[in-house]
């Protein structure tokens, strides 16, 4: 079969880094079983951002709506509000998926032995999007991001990364 003439090449998709990001959580909040999973609320607590073109911390109140699937899968569901180092507000919102391969799941469950994990060992991204009306980050209302995530003592960490 022959490619669609109207297809056309539009240049490679490439990364830069953005920040790293650090979320403390509050104890898990189990919502129960529902018609698409079950549904937890790992609500943020606080933590900190940090890269290049903005620094500064998360503030309380955020959170995941994780949908655990019956594969074994989980979707994300993350809205948090970022304070930057000079006191401008931004929102962050994204979705994401963590798969977590069989052969790992028992040593994610075990409370000291999911922080050994490789993160390579399974696969955890987001596409994190962002809202703002302070005019030195207004540039973050036109970008698309993706991250890497990976699990920290006490909460989740991400590399994010802006496409460009």
């Amino acid at each position: 079969m022959a490619l669609d003439p109207r297809v056309k090449p539009v240049g490679e998709i490439k990364t830069t880094h953005l920040f790293d990001l650090v979320f403390d959580l509050n104890p898990r909040l189990n919502i129960g079983d529902g018609p698409l999973g079950r549904r937890i609320l790992f609500g943020a607590a606080g933590g900190s951002f940090e890269g290049e073109r903005l620094r500064g911390e998360v503030l309380p109140g955020g959170g995941d709506w994780a949908l655990f699937r019956a594969d074994g899968a989980m979707s994300l569901d993350v809205r948090v509000t970022l304070r930057t180092h000079d006191d401008a507000l931004v929102y962050m919102t994204y979705g994401g998926r963590w798969i977590t391969p069989p052969e790992l799941r028992a040593d994610m469950a075990d409370p000291v032995r999911r922080y050994q994990v490789d993160p390579a060992g399974y696969y955890f991204r987001t596409t994190p999007l962002f809202e703002t009306g302070a005019k030195p980050y207004a540039w973050l209302n036109d970008i698309v991001c993706v991250g890497s995530g990976y699990l920290v003592e006490g909460g989740i960490a991400y590399r994010v990364f802006q496409v460009t």
